[in-house]
């Protein structure tokens, strides 16, 4: 057992710079006007409890003296992976976001620990030589949180210890960790926005994706969505709210929805909740295409919930959030490490840490969206867990560039794969039909993931789509419409390769050639969009 008792637990102040041992005396540790306890709830979880009477410091670090020898470690995301997951030897300055796993392949043995989700704040790790570290981050944006006296459940603690493959441990982790995800049909549709980038369609193109996709599932049961990505609202790719169609191509939405629906596909929008085109009182920011909302003011989650219902309303049957990470925080997920965001500012309520914050963002629009199939991207998903019905797990693939696909998408689907069914449908983002991707390697993509029962979306150009792409993509969806091939799937080869080749799918094992007649590319980064 690693998470017994705490050996020591300390406090880092809002720079990171100075960190002060805390005394103890039982299961407290006090110190600098900071009280952090220790206890276990009634399923043996380690839960952490922090008081401050006034500013609580910016990290509490809660460690253990547990060496861990000749080992391969594993962590999450702090929310879409950027192709950077995989197992790697121990690192001391590695940050884990929210749970790690360390497989011994001497003795086979995988251990690892998390908090559990819905944490009150973000919680990191860092496995060295010596043992491991919890580092929860309590602040309020870049500065101190305001406890007040408040006694904040900051985070519950699991862990496992398993002679089981490290694909399963890691499965049984995760479902340690609690997610509670929402029970519905499997999620399959079409999405333009790797042929379109929001540019050039209209409410005609998105009605000949409705009718495609829905012509390709035939006669199944489950209905495909047809989705609406960014570029239907004022201010084109970069839109905010008020969220209204743009006069001339997107006139009528709740007319498009009911139009989509006639097609045989079920409609879906994308909106992005804290950005608006109009400064309104809630402003936290200026930024290039609007106004950030500050998410502390109770105004915001207000705001955002209406905008969820509007679109319900409109008769849309999934709704996708998106940017919500970005625009809290100033940073994308792969340049987050132990400081998610800059240092030296705080939203305008300080009462509540950065996690409490971003849940009553989440818990509004789930509230907004009552029972449409809710999709996060930019979300964190150890906190939108539960609240979101499919989660984004990786950064865009592309329509331009199979390597970035590669690169995102399939390192995505193998490492986050132990989350599906666990806290949401995982998401491995759309797999683009285009004049630019390989069809051998995105055919294979397509069949992997309708194959693992996860999300399936895909960008379908109507310049490829002949005969044969549509032949070839029948079965691909009746597979993903009917929830998978059965047996689920797993990753053969990830404890060595961060984009598997080999798989299992059910009783099956297959090895799919990413690469064919080229070779991995330096320049994926800068190929987007």
């Amino acid at each position: 057992m690693i998470i017994d008792d705490p050996t020591h637990v300390t406090a880092a102040d809002l720079s990171g710079r100075h960190v002060r041992m805390l005394s103890r005396s039982g299961s407290t540790w006090t110190g600098h006007g900071t009280l952090v306890e220790v206890d276990r709830d009634d399923d043996g979880a380690l839960r952490v409890f922090v008081t401050s009477d006034g500013d609580a410091p910016g990290w509490i670090a809660v460690g253990w003296r547990h060496p861990l020898d000749d080992v391969r470690v594993l962590g999450d995301a702090w929310e879409r992976s950027y192709g950077e997951l995989a197992w790697q030897p121990i690192c001391a300055n590695r940050v884990l976001p929210w749970y790690w796993l360390a497989h011994d392949s001497g003795t086979g043995r995988t251990r690892g620990a998390g908090v559990r989700v819905g944490a009150a704040a973000m919680c990191s790790w860092i496995v060295d030589s010596a043992g491991v570290t919890c580092w929860l981050d309590l602040r309020n944006g870049g500065g101190a949180t305001r406890l007040g006296g408040r006694r904040l459940h900051a985070a519950t603690i699991v862990e496992v210890d398993s002679a089981q493959p490290p694909f399963t441990t890691a499965g049984a982790l995760v479902r340690e960790l609690g997610g509670e995800p929402r029970a519905h049909a499997p999620v399959v549709g079409a999405n333009n926005w790797y042929y379109a980038y929001g540019q050039d369609f209209d409410a005609q193109a998105v009605l000949r994706d409705a009718d495609t996709i829905s012509n390709l599932a035939g006669d199944h049961p489950v209905r495909p969505f047809a989705v609406v990505d960014a570029g239907w609202s004022p201010g084109g790719t970069e839109p905010g709210g008020p969220w209204e169609g743009i006069p001339g191509t997107f006139d009528d939405m709740p007319g498009l929805a009911e139009k989509i629906r006639a097609t045989g596909a079920r409609p879906g929008i994308w909106f992005r909740p804290l950005l608006s085109r109009v400064e309104v009182p809630e402003t936290r920011a200026r930024r290039r295409g609007g106004w950030v909302l500050d998410p502390s003011l109770p105004e915001t989650p207000a705001r955002v919930e209406a905008d969820a219902w509007r679109l319900r309303g409109w008769g849309f049957d999934l709704i996708k959030h998106d940017f919500s990470t970005f625009d809290m925080f100033d940073r994308w997920g792969r340049d987050m490490g132990v400081e998610i965001t800059d240092p030296g500012w705080s939203f305008a309520r300080r009462d509540r840490t950065n996690a409490e914050i971003l849940l009553d963002v989440y818990r509004a629009i789930r509230r907004g969206a009552g029972d449409a199939v809710l999709i996060g991207c930019n979300t964190v998903g150890h906190l939108a867990a539960g609240l979101v019905d499919v989660q984004r797990v990786g950064d865009d693939t592309s329509g331009r560039a199979w390597e970035r696909t590669r690169r995102m998408g399939i390192n995505a689907l193998a490492f986050r794969l132990p989350q599906h069914h666990e806290f949401f449908v995982v998401d491995a983002d759309c797999v683009a039909v285009t004049p630019a991707t390989p069809w051998h390697e995105t055919r294979a993509l397509a069949e992997l993931i309708a194959a693992s029962g996860t999300a399936l979306f895909l960008s379908l150009d109507p310049r490829v789509l002949d005969g044969r792409v549509e032949q070839a993509l029948r079965p691909i969806l009746a597979t993903a419409l009917d929830g998978g091939a059965g047996g689920g799937a797993e990753p053969l080869d990830w404890l060595t390769n961060v984009t598997p080749t080999r798989w299992r799918i059910g009783d099956e094992h297959f090895h799919v050639d990413w690469f064919r007649d080229r070779s991995g590319m330096p320049f994926a980064d800068s190929m987007y969009p």
